[in-house]
């Protein structure tokens, strides 16, 4: 995916494909879009969505979930199965939890009901262009989250100071969720971008890993690294989100 600084004028934010069958919406959010800095691509179906986002490579797709001929999810689960990982921002008029559910499963990295303000679609927009393009980009190989940190060179992680001892699939799986702090992330999403497998992989592995990880992050150590007798206190960082997936909050957010 390119960068918003690498399209061809300086002061296009990004290339956006805007995808929905009916003609109004489809204008008023291209028109709105465009006045808030993105270049932006339009298409009235599945099919041509597919077309252009293999020619074109938008940075991200507005998605109808509601389409003539393929719903939002099958465009994004062929997006995702030819190997491109475009955000997809998902519209719907269908306020349903199971939608929801299914929007983030096939990959999908934010969702708006409609009716929507416009603002709240831009806004949208440039958070997750904001959180793709720091977990591609991450130049420093430390990160932190909160009192958490992670060191990608000396491969180390330590909460509060103190040194925790991860297998490498725990580290990679660490990672994943501090780049995308106080963010729901499917089972599904967790599989891919951990463990690289299909959206048909067992998911089962991500609850046994979470629970290996909640035991080394979110319960405090009775000891430091000499064996010393210490006394701190963790608040529980991972938290399940029961039907949905996993996060890693922050323990000051909301």
């Amino acid at each position: 995916m390119k960068s918003p600084q690498q399209n061809a004028h300086a002061d296009i934010e990004a290339t956006l494909l805007v995808v929905d069958d009916e003609p109004n919406i489809r204008e008023l959010l291209s028109t709105s879009l465009r006045f808030a800095g993105f270049d932006v691509l339009s298409a009235a179906n599945g099919t041509d969505a597919l077309r252009i986002a293999e020619q074109k490579e938008p940075d991200l797709l507005v998605l109808d979930v509601m389409l003539p001929d393929m719903d939002g999810f099958a465009v994004t689960r062929r997006l995702r199965q030819a190997g491109k990982h475009i955000p997809v921002v998902f519209l719907t008029a269908r306020d349903d939890t199971s939608d929801k559910i299914t929007g983030l499963t096939v990959g999908g990295d934010d969702y708006v009901t409609k009716p929507f303000s416009l603002e709240e679609v831009v806004a949208r927009i440039r958070a997750v262009l904001r959180r793709t393009h720091s977990a591609e980009d991450e130049e420093t190989a430390v990160i932190e989250v909160s009192e958490l940190e992670l060191d990608d060179d000396t491969h180390e992680v330590r909460r509060g100071g103190i040194l925790i001892d991860l297998s490498p699939t725990e580290f990679k799986l660490l990672r994943y969720l501090m780049l995308n702090a106080n963010r729901v992330l499917s089972k599904s999403q967790i599989l891919d971008h951990v463990w690289e497998y299909d959206f048909g992989g067992d998911t089962g592995i991500v609850e046994s890993y979470i629970s290996y990880l909640r035991r080394k992050i979110d319960v405090a150590p009775t000891s430091d690294e000499a064996g010393n007798p210490i006394d701190v206190e963790w608040t529980p960082m991972i938290q399940t989100k029961r039907g949905v997936g996993y996060m890693l909050r922050t323990p000051d957010s909301k």
